[in-house]
């Protein structure tokens, strides 16, 4: 009789495309009594626009796992590479982002 406790093997796919990521130095997070939007988005220094480059949907019990994974992650992080430094203000970045002003 199998351990009813084991886990199964899940084969996952991750294509030529997928693999290379998407950049994102922003995530805006909204939700409902249902699912949590997590959009990732590129802003670029001295540009008043910015997009969202993927969207993720995820179930509340899904978003509690993934939090606790990340701060899992987070701690093995800086136990090797020592505390991430956080900026100080209201956790948007600069709308320079710290890159060359644009003059005319």
């Amino acid at each position: 009789m199998e351990d009813k406790n084991k886990q199964q093997k899940i084969n996952i796919e991750l294509s030529d495309e997928i693999a290379e990521g998407i950049y994102s130095n922003l995530a805006i997070i909204s939700h409902s009594h249902a699912e949590f939007i997590v959009d990732f988005v590129k802003l670029m220094p001295g540009s008043p626009k910015a997009k969202v480059k993927s969207r993720i949907i995820l179930t509340p019990e899904h978003v509690k796992r993934l939090t606790k994974a990340l701060t899992d992650n987070i701690r093995k992080f800086e136990s090797l590479h020592g505390p991430i430094k956080e900026t100080k203000g209201d956790g948007m970045p600069p709308f320079t982002m710290g890159g060359p002003t644009a003059q005319a």
